[in-house]
């Protein structure tokens, strides 16, 4: 099951390995088109990568730190490194594409 963090919990939820957070609001439609792709790959590759979620208007002061004007926004992040930011919706195979990459190195 994905998992909501927090402002407080991020540092230390996203420093090991490699993390996916989600970046979304309930208001959000591309959001919710992007939610169930996150839940599929959480199912799939859930061993491999630790997928997260966060909700920006009750965490405002994390998405503001790493620039995210617009939602969904996907922060990949590899040993506490971003390694790639995706804005918008981002297709379930592309997403799988760019995991890999950090996951079998």
């Amino acid at each position: 099951m994905v998992k909501a963090i927090t402002d407080a919990e991020f540092k230390t939820e996203t420093d090991e390995g490699v993390v996916l957070v989600d970046f979304w609001a309930t208001w959000c439609g591309p959001c919710r088109m992007q939610s169930p792709i996150i839940d599929e790959l959480d199912t799939e590759i859930g061993d491999k990568v630790k997928f997260m979620k966060m909700d920006v208007d009750e965490n405002p002061s994390t998405p503001q730190e790493f620039g995210i004007m617009g939602i969904p926004t996907l922060l990949v992040k590899k040993d506490g490194e971003v390694v790639e930011k995706l804005v918008g919706y981002t297709p379930k195979e592309a997403l799988e594409e760019i995991l890999e990459k950090y996951t079998n190195a």
